[in-house]
C-alpha cells in the first residue's frame, strides 16, 4: 500500500496551497486547488529536507523530519507488488479468475508454490466483480489453511462494478475479516481476508 496524508502545506513555483499528498508507486499526487501529479523524471532528485519532501523542480511538502524521511525512502526504494501483498517463497498459492498476464510469473520467480488441490492454501487469489461472484466466497473460505488469506480482486475506477463495502460485506458474512488493501495493478484494486483470531486458533484439547 502506498502513502497518504492530509492537510499537507505544498509550496510550488506558483505559491503555496494546502491539500492531500498521495503516493502509489509511481506516481506522488498532490490534490489541491488542482491536481498535481509528480512520476519518472518528476521523482529522480527528490530529498528531504528537515521537515519538508523536496523535488528536483524546487516543489516542497512539508510533512514532519520524519515522515519527510518515511516518504523518501519509500519513493526511493518502492516495494514490489509481491512484497506489499506479502508472498513468501514455498507459499501454497492458487488464482482464480485474476485476469493479469505477468502475476503467475512473478508468483513463480518468488518461489510460491501453485497448486491445482484447492486445499491448505497459504494464498488465494479471486476476481469478484459481481452479486453472484461475491456470493461464492463461502465455497472458498474451507480451501486455506487456517493462517491462510483470501485476497479478493476487483476493477477499480470508473471499471469498478462492486464496491469495497460490497466486498466487505461479502467476505465478513462468512467469518472473514479485512485487514489490507493495495493496489493490484493500474487497473484492480485487492483486499485482503483472513478469518477471525478465534476461528482461526485451533480448538484446545479437553
Amino acid at each position: 500500500m502506498g502513502k497518504e496524508a492530509s492537510k499537507v502545506t505544498a509550496t510550488f513555483a506558483d505559491g503555496p496551497e494546502e491539500g492531500r499528498l498521495q503516493y502509489e508507486p509511481p506516481k506522488l499526487v498532490f490534490k489541491g486547488t488542482a491536481r498535481r501529479v509528480f512520476e519518472g523524471e518528476a521523482l529522480a532528485g527528490v530529498s528531504a529536507d528537515g521537515a519538508d519532501l523536496v523535488l528536483a523542480d524546487g516543489s516542497r511538502f512539508t510533512l514532519g523530519e520524519k515522515q519527510a524521511a518515511s516518504w523518501l525512502d519509500a519513493i526511493l526504494n518502492p516495494k514490489g507488488r509481491l512484497d506489499k501483498i506479502g508472498v513468501k517463497p514455498g507459499a501454497r498459492v492458487a488464482i482464480m479468475g485474476v485476469a493479469d498476464p505477468t502475476f503467475s510469473k512473478e508468483l513463480a520467480e518468488r518461489g510460491a508454490v501453485p497448486v491445482t488441490q484447492l486445499a491448505e492454501l497459504d494464498l488465494l487469489f479471486y476476481a469478484a466483480d459481481s452479486g453472484a461472484e461475491l456470493a461464492r466466497v463461502d465455497a472458498l473460505v474451507p480451501m486455506l489453511n487456517p493462517t491462510g488469506a483470501l485476497w479478493i480482486v476487483s476493477k477499480k475506477g470508473k471499471a469498478a462494478t462492486v464496491k469495497d463495502t460490497d466486498v466487505m460485506a461479502a467476505a465478513k458474512a462468512h467469518g472473514l475479516v479485512d485487514n489490507k488493501v493495495v493496489a493490484f495493478s493500474d487497473a484492480l484494486t485487492a483486499l485482503r481476508f483472513v478469518r477471525r483470531k478465534a476461528e482461526a486458533e485451533p480448538h484446545a484439547a479437553a
